[in-house]
């Protein structure tokens, strides 16, 4: 873990805002004494933090903004450790860094952040019921609770943010090792070690489980590639996929199949002729631990839903691809450039 010591308040509220943030132009909060909740519409601003902080008025956070969230969290309303526990290793599972934290009466709160520039909310929810469904759990409560906010709808649900001062020292709405259930001693130390997801995996999990993705209500048929369109720079097929094709892989064949097909997709490549590039493609793989080559019903259905939906992204962050990643790429320079998450 990050040994960096947080010390000032200006440094702890940036820190927390960096995790803890959505809707800026209102918040939740409760009375303590009473439970009673309500909505704050008010600026969010650094005395809203530091109050929620000090234990002088909790902090409630609206997550949804439009349909992107930064964060994600399961909200196991009950005492018992055992399921939200297992949802945490099942998401480990899929690859996600998921963090627990004890709710501030009763249960626990499980999160999953996300890159900065946030996620579509639907993609996140899409996979976390996939997740709770797994684990035999369907009825626990997502936060954020929509895809996106409808027209007309100004916010959502807001959730009681983690470290509210006067509950820290009763152990509630703090962070806990979930080997051991005891709060993180330095729960700033913790949170600057927190590890973010980006939106590609959503995408492998979504495309790899042939799941239906919500549709958005703020891009118009066709969007992000629908028709053939590219979005970005527009660079044909960029090195990575190049160097994919061109020497095959030993791991993830079906997360690589898809992403090549997004890839194919994006430059205007017909669903058929995909489909036979990917089949030269799949003889040059070299699957480990004497697995298969992955087959042509696999590359069909892989290649089918990417090109059934609107997926912008080349998975560049996921470990299916990264290490076939270019510094040079133009890709990476574009997105370097205009701050968009790898």
């Amino acid at each position: 873990m990050n040994s960096r010591r947080i010390r000032d308040n200006a440094e702890k509220i940036a820190l927390f805002r960096a995790f803890f943030s959505g809707l800026d132009n209102v918040s939740g909060t409760y009375d303590p004494a009473t439970g009673r909740s309500w909505q704050v519409k008010e600026p969010v601003t650094d005395n809203t933090i530091l109050a929620h902080l000090l234990g002088k008025r909790p902090y409630g956070v609206y997550l949804l903004m439009g349909e992107q969230t930064r964060a994600i969290v399961a909200d196991f309303d009950y005492h018992d450790p055992l399921p939200p526990i297992e949802y945490l290793n099942r998401a480990k599972h899929y690859g996600f860094s998921a963090y627990m934290e004890v709710s501030k009466s009763k249960g626990f709160h499980v999160w999953i952040f996300f890159t900065t520039n946030g996620v579509k909310a639907g993609k996140a929810r899409l996979v976390v019921k996939h997740i709770l469904q797994e684990i035999e759990q369907p009825d626990v409560e997502i936060f954020p609770k929509q895809d996106f906010l409808h027209p007309g709808t100004s916010f959502g649900n807001f959730i009681n943010a983690p470290l509210f001062g006067g509950l820290v020292p009763e152990k509630k709405t703090v962070f806990v090792d979930p080997r051991t259930l005891e709060p993180y001693p330095d729960q700033w130390e913790f949170l600057d070690s927190i590890e973010r997801t980006d939106e590609d995996l959503l995408d492998d999990i979504i495309g790899i489980n042939g799941f239906e993705e919500p549709e958005s209500k703020s891009t118009p048929a066709g969007a992000n590639g629908g028709n053939g369109e590219r979005s970005g720079p527009g660079l044909g097929l960029p090195p990575c996929i190049q160097k994919i094709l061109a020497e095959g892989v030993s791991r993830y064949q079906r997360v690589v199949c898809f992403r090549l097909a997004v890839a194919m997709k994006k430059m205007g490549m017909p669903y058929d002729m995909a489909i036979a590039v990917l089949k030269s493609w799949a003889l040059k793989n070299r699957p480990e631990e004497g697995k298969e080559i992955i087959q042509e019903s696999a590359i069909r259905a892989q290649a089918s839903y990417a090109y059934k939906h609107s997926y912008s992204g080349y998975g560049c962050g996921s470990p299916a691809i990264s290490p076939f990643c270019d510094p040079s790429c133009r890709l990476r320079l574009w997105r370097e450039n205009n701050h968009k998450p790898l």
